[in-house]
């Protein structure tokens, strides 16, 4: 059923996604030049590992200079390149304002690679870091990464690594107890409207309440402990 949303939604909003597609390819093209795309290696499976696209919104040598590579992971296994970064280039910081970077790996999901709604695609190496102090880590990937989540709908720089991991994994067991077409269609709903600015972000609470809501109690599917044991610092998704 999960994939039969994915591929109907996607297929029905294609006059949405496609000009707004084009459009971000055009004007990288034009003020910014090739590449138009930027690509890294992520994990968007439990065993799977992927080239994921995104669109370009930042200098050529900007993988060199911010990403975990270059970045030590010290505390904050998240990484997240702050909005006024320089990094960005003008376009860039478009695109990046109005939700659209993401944007192509809409091809991920008609693949079947990737999923609408899931938890967020993340290096190895932020992986590997995490699975250091959350042994269940992993569990996030037990249905697939998807292009928004439960995260973006509180904001990723907002919440601790602990409690960003229980509330993936309270959408994972959420999918897995039953899947409910009317979760991921009110994760979808409610990204549009907090990207657009149409109202604010959910708290913690109110986005585990919800998925809640939509799960079914009478299967119990126990993925690890939700609540996680080790706090760390303010955290995001990793955007490079």
């Amino acid at each position: 059923m999960k994939r039969i949303f994915d591929v109907v939604i996607v297929l029905l909003s294609a006059i949405v996604w496609v000009p707004a597609a084009l459009l971000c390819i055009a004007l990288i093209l034009i003020f910014d030049g090739r590449p138009i795309f930027y690509k890294s290696f992520r994990q968007v499976g439990k065993d799977r590992t992927i080239q994921v696209l995104k669109f370009r919104t930042m200098r050529r040598d900007a993988d060199k200079i911010f990403n975990r590579d270059t970045v030590p992971i010290a505390g904050v296994r998240f990484l997240n390149t702050p909005p006024n970064s320089d990094l960005y280039t003008p376009i860039g910081r478009f695109i990046e304002r109005y939700g659209l970077t993401e944007l192509p790996q809409v091809l991920h999901v008609l693949a079947g690679s990737m999923s609408l709604v899931g938890n967020r695609p993340l290096p190895g190496r932020v992986m590997e870091v995490l699975t250091r102090d959350f042994p269940n880590a992993n569990d996030r990937f037990l249905t697939n990464a998807g292009l928004t989540g439960v995260v973006q709908l509180v904001g990723r720089d907002q919440i601790t690594d602990a409690d960003r991991l229980s509330m993936e994994l309270e959408y994972c067991r959420a999918c897995l107890n039953g899947y409910s077409i009317a979760l991921d269609l009110w994760l979808l709903v409610y990204t549009v409207l907090i990207v657009s600015s149409v109202r604010d972000g959910f708290t913690v609470d109110q986005v585990r309440a919800a998925v809640r809501r939509f799960s079914r109690p009478s299967e119990r599917i126990v993925l690890g402990h939700l609540d996680m044991p080790v706090a760390s610092q303010g955290s995001s998704d990793v955007s490079r």
